[in-house]
């Protein structure tokens, strides 16, 4: 028998120990959390939707005609109008034939790479994809390759050598750690030279990136003939939950059939998919919300840099300072929280060994005032001897 005490302990030893704050208050910067005040820079809350007055009421009228529970799978009797309405309209957004969904992001992509890859397939990830393609890739039991982060020379000969009769490439669209982009047009290019699927997981996207916040290939021009398989998910910029495939006809309807993670779960309630239906119409016109959300990234990026931290490198929401050691992250991100402000510290194996950072997030509905009271903390809590 394990001994789990035991496992924990060390888990403790080496500060990679992960706990749950309680939450008393709505998604929102000003947030209550384990009984006090405090702003939050943690949220993938990125347009500040999950509180929002229209898709609440849009929630509660569904809940008053559909009931709270779906009640059953979508090939039972858990597949309801509002379901319907929703996948043909996120397939009319992103400019897909259709669309699917699936109740969380992390079922949407181990049910993809289940159903289209087997034994004798391969598929190749990025260094730094999210843990649920490569579970997904995992459970395939196909042959899987991780490349360097965003080298594509290095994919390229890894393609090149291979001779297996059905092969994937998947890649975050934006790196939910890092917030770097992926180089879509060139994975692109490289999988259409190798008869390869690509595969995007635009998670950290949809919403915020490209015209009218179709996500991250729109922001490249990209669309299906580039990436046949688009997978994003609506719990983040659009401010519900659940996830969506967008892909042809036979794909769309092979995941129908053969994703054992759509199969084989409830439905998500009704009243979540009218609810995205209003947070999508909402989207679709929130050029100003992603203009204050680009505001607000130069406006913290630029502090940060006149305070000399070790800030990674991204146009996005997600802004990463990297502390390195794992206790040494904790301690920061504690001391920030006794200060007010909520930041999470994201330590392995989430992240590199020896990249011990705190992921902060921005959204359009931070303030400059809050933005400009968390710098000021960093400058008082926070060394640029901490770097790596």
């Amino acid at each position: 028998m394990k001994n789990l005490a035991q496992r924990l302990d060390e888990r403790r030893r080496q500060s990679l120990y992960r706990f749950r704050r309680i939450a008393d208050s709505p998604q929102q910067p000003l947030m209550r959390i384990d009984g006090r005040e405090v702003i939050g820079f943690c949220s993938n809350d990125y347009l500040g939707l999950a509180n929002h007055p229209d898709i609440i009421a849009a929630f509660k009228r569904a809940a008053d005609a559909f009931g709270v529970g779906s009640g059953a799978a979508h090939l039972i009797n858990g597949h309801s109008r509002y379901h319907h309405q929703l996948e043909e309209a996120l397939a009319e957004f992103v400019g897909y034939p259709r669309a699917l969904l699936f109740s969380t992001g992390y079922m949407a992509n181990v049910g993809i790479v289940q159903a289209l890859l087997e034994p004798g397939d391969a598929v190749f990830a990025d260094r730094l994809d999210h843990a649920s393609l490569l579970d997904g890739a995992l459970l395939s039991r196909a042959r899987l390759q991780r490349y360097p982060h965003g080298d594509v020379t290095a994919l390229e000969a890894k393609l090149a050598a291979s001779r297996a009769a059905d092969r994937l490439v998947m890649t975050d669209g934006v790196f939910s750690m890092d917030g770097d982009i992926a180089p879509l047009p060139a994975l692109a290019a490289l999988a259409r030279r190798h008869d390869a699927w690509l595969m995007v997981d635009d998670a950290h996207g949809i919403g915020v990136l490209g015209e009218g916040g179709r996500g991250s290939l729109s922001r490249f021009g990209l669309g299906q003939g580039d990436v046949p398989i688009l997978m994003a998910t609506l719990g983040k910029a659009f401010g519900v939950a659940g996830a969506f495939v967008a892909g042809d006809e036979t794909l769309i309807e092979y995941l129908i059939q053969s994703a054992r993670s759509y199969i084989y779960t409830t439905a998500m309630p009704p009243a979540i998919a009218a609810a995205t239906l209003a947070s999508l119409d909402i989207v679709r016109r929130a050029d100003d919300r992603r203009q204050r959300l680009r505001e607000n990234i130069a406006a913290f990026r630029a502090g940060v840099a006149a305070l000399n931290l070790p800030l990674l490198d991204s146009e996005t929401a997600i802004q990463g300072i990297v502390v390195g050691d794992n206790a040494a992250a904790t301690r920061l991100s504690e001391a920030l929280f006794d200060a007010g402000f909520l930041v999470t510290a994201i330590r392995p194996p989430t992240v590199p060994e020896g990249t011990a950072r705190l992921r902060l997030t921005l959204s359009a509905a931070h303030t400059a005032e809050q933005i400009e009271r968390l710098l000021d903390a960093l400058a008082r809590l926070a060394s640029p001897t901490d770097a790596p």
